[in-house]
């Protein structure tokens, strides 16, 4: 196991204060920071290596495209996925999602169809479907949640009939829950669906084999795991990649090119259209590299020990409702403390040093189900200790006291 104060040393923000106070960063939900070897490896490639990729024949362009190149293959051996030409460089998770909206879905999707999400989705993973919905004429249904915020699978035969595509995220960033996704994909396989996980929130905190998994489609942000932003990664079979039109078309993902017709490169690169964040997959890399020195399972090991001292510490404040299950969730925990609205304990917070998210976490359908306009969330990584736990649960304290003719 690692020792959070030292892994903090490695990150520069940290020589920071906030308001006089120590930085306290509890927004890891939203993106994490960088350390000092993911911001070296971004700033060498601009300083020593600087060329793209793909096109050039001189020594720098092949050691960028080498460079790019190796970065995939680092990412193909993180989410142990069988071969390098099912990860496609993206933007980011959304990017990723969007491409097998437009790419697999408005192809393979038809009146009538059924494309099934969770009532907890992130709005990356259920506008796409919206759209999708809109255009083909698919229907949408929803997996809705227990009273301690789980799926309801109860009922999950009958949900899955005449389902094409289930997407479901991994771990929700509200609720914390980490969904059953091995469970999910086969019982959607069963039923003759394909599933598409978003491991935004997941990726980062555990290990993700995505063989074991046995999904389709997998998303993912490089910014929330100490990469940097502007990448992310969708993987997918091979065998469906190679049935997918383009995402984008333009630069190097074109074959031959003539005026009424074009043919495109083999994948992976058929879906990187222009040229592609070099740096940003080198950076990517390098935080791979960092957190495979940390240890997968000690991140989540980590995470697990620190939620669960964090959710007993919180559960000293008065007047906290706390949402998602207790145990069996990623590091986050949202919450609101009755009478004060959550814009206003995140702005105390941050007085106190304290960086949380407060809003709708891109999740009003999910707020909705939860029955509030807004939650503050307060979201943890592998530089958080107990001691920040502690700064939390104090700065709550003297948010009630600040709003305490509010709260009574």
């Amino acid at each position: 196991m690692f020792d959070p104060r030292v892994v903090r040393r490695d990150f520069p923000i940290f020589e920071r204060d906030v308001h006089g106070k120590r930085l306290v960063y509890l927004d890891n939900a939203a993106t994490s920071q960088k350390p000092r070897a993911v911001i070296d490896a971004v700033a060498r490639y601009y300083c020593h290596t600087n060329a793209n990729v793909h096109r050039g024949i001189h020594q720098l362009a092949a050691e960028a495209t080498e460079q790019y190149e190796a970065a995939r293959e680092k990412v193909r051996a993180f989410i142990h996925a069988p071969d390098a030409a099912g990860v496609v460089f993206t933007r980011n998770a959304t990017e990723a999602i969007n491409l097998v909206a437009y790419s697999w879905a408005r192809k393979n999707l038809k009146p009538g169809d059924v494309i099934l999400l969770t009532v907890a989705e992130h709005h990356s993973n259920l506008i796409p479907w919206q759209l999708v919905a809109r255009e083909t004429g698919a229907r949408l249904r929803y997996i809705r949640l227990t009273e301690d915020g789980r799926l309801d699978l109860s009922d999950l035969d009958r949900l899955l009939e005449g389902v094409r595509l289930l997407a479901v995220a991994q771990a929700s960033n509200v609720l914390g829950t980490v969904h059953p996704v091995e469970t999910l994909a086969r019982a959607a396989h069963a039923a003759g669906a394909k599933i598409l996980v978003d491991g935004a929130q997941s990726v980062p905190h555990m290990p993700v084999d995505v063989q074991a998994l046995d999904c389709d489609f997998f998303a993912f942000s490089g910014h929330k795991m100490l990469g940097p932003m502007g990448i992310g990664v969708l993987w997918a079979r091979t065998e469906l990649l190679e049935a997918m039109d383009p995402f984008l078309g333009g630069g190097e993902m074109i074959g031959i090119v003539g005026l009424e017709s074009s043919t495109w490169r083999e994948i992976p690169w058929k879906f990187e259209a222009g040229t592609p964040n070099v740096a940003g997959a080198i950076g990517l890399a390098a935080a791979i590299d960092y957190l495979q020195g940390l240890g997968m399972e000690n991140v989540r090991r980590h995470e697990e020990e620190l939620i669960a001292y964090a959710y007993r510490r919180l559960e000293e404040v008065p007047g906290i409702e706390l949402y998602g299950p207790r145990d069996g969730r990623a590091g986050l925990i949202a919450f609101n403390l009755e009478g004060i609205h959550p814009h206003d304990v995140s702005q105390v917070l941050d007085q106190e040093g304290v960086a949380v998210r407060a809003g709708h976490h891109c999740c009003q359908p999910l707020m909705k189900e939860l029955g509030v306009a807004a939650t503050v969330r307060a979201s943890f990584y592998v530089y958080n200790d107990t001691a920040d736990a502690d700064v939390l649960v104090e700065a709550l304290q003297k948010t009630r006291e600040f709003f305490g003719h509010v709260a009574r």
